[in-house]
């Protein structure tokens, strides 16, 4: 069962482990090695392209006392969660795109807690080591494997935080490349009003079509709702889309236009589109989505972990499963309206 953070419960991959020794303290991973990306085409098939950023799979490792506050390009944890997320998540992108997906040196719990009891966010924890990295596979991504086309940027918890940095500061430096954007799916953390205000080259989406937009939303039971509940996703003035009806207001969307959920098989273990029940209702007080679908199980220290950083109403973890097959159909739906406009 996939947890709130992508840790994967599975074996490690061989591959995964290829990568070897952590980086000296400064230096990026060298991303002309296949060895720092998670994902990387074999070959391009598809004329436009994802970059998908991972959300964070260095957990329990993270907690040990003395534990790295960051995790080097090789941990074991990371690289199982990695491949996991890419499973439940990033294969949303994967029918109508080439993924990229780079390994990069997460930030752990401990220093993200510390980053948002202290500032409020999570952008001091990941503007060091996190950003430099994913800023460098970028760099190689766009200049030696991108060959110009179009492209969506998507990510999830700690990877959207680090998509709302991109978006901020890279793509302001960079707008050749920005300009080729079909949409950015920020999932998972907060794209907020201010950003918009101070950053005005960025565009939230007004509904299921617009391009060169952020997509975002995050997921979350009544209970946060109830208790006026602070989360480690959720800033101040956040936004959300209704990720079923694809509105900005409190326009209840019934399961029924849910197209399927990831869920895994009870008997098998593994992830297959099913009905469970997930609707969609945006909080515009919270700028939240919330839905009355149960959360998955996980393991007791797991779920204290999940209810100390996203509430007792943590949905958290399932912010693209419950609507897996909604975003699936919304990629190529935002896809053939970019490349309509190019006509």
């Amino acid at each position: 069962m996939k947890n709130v953070f992508g840790l994967a419960m599975g074996a490690v991959m061989a591959a995964a482990l290829a990568a070897g020794a952590a980086l000296a303290a400064g230096d990026a991973p060298d991303y002309s090695q296949r060895s720092s990306w998670c994902k990387f085409p074999e070959a391009i098939t598809k004329d436009v392209d994802t970059f998908y950023i991972n959300s964070t799979a260095y957990i329990m490792g993270s907690l040990k006392e003395d534990s790295p506050e960051y995790a080097s390009l090789d941990n074991e944890e990371m690289r199982e969660g990695f491949a996991e997320e890419y499973v439940y998540h990033a294969t949303v992108y994967e029918e109508a795109t080439n993924v990229f997906m780079p390994y990069y040196r997460q930030a752990g719990m401990r220093v993200m807690k510390k980053s948002w009891l202290e500032t409020g966010d999570i952008d001091a924890a990941i503007s060091k080591f996190p950003y430099g990295d994913i800023t460098a596979a970028l760099d190689y991504y766009f200049k030696n494997c991108n060959g110009g086309r179009p492209f969506i940027i998507a990510g999830h918890s700690q990877g959207s935080g680090l998509t709302r940095l991109v978006l901020k500061k890279y793509f302001k430096e960079h707008p050749e490349y920005y300009s080729r954007m079909i949409a950015a799916y920020a999932i998972g953390y907060s794209v907020t009003k201010d950003d918009l205000a101070a950053f005005p080259h960025l565009k939230f989406a007004t509904g299921e079509t617009d391009t060169g937009v952020i997509v975002s939303w995050n997921t979350e039971g009544k209970e946060n709702v109830e208790g006026s509940v602070k989360t480690a996703v959720l800033l101040p003035g956040a936004i959300s889309i209704n990720p079923l009806n694809w509105k900005l207001d409190e326009t209840y969307a019934p399961a029924s236009e849910n197209l399927g959920s990831l869920v895994d098989n009870e008997k098998t273990g593994v992830p297959e589109i099913g009905n469970i029940g997930a609707d969609a209702q945006i909080v515009l007080s919270r700028g939240t989505v919330v839905t009355s679908a149960p959360p998955d199980p996980m393991p007791e220290e797991l779920a204290k972990i999940t209810a100390e950083y996203f509430g007792p109403g943590a949905r958290h973890e399932n912010d693209y499963t419950f609507y897996y097959s909604n975003i699936k159909a919304n990629v190529a739906k935002r896809i053939a309206a970019y490349k309509a406009k190019q006509q």
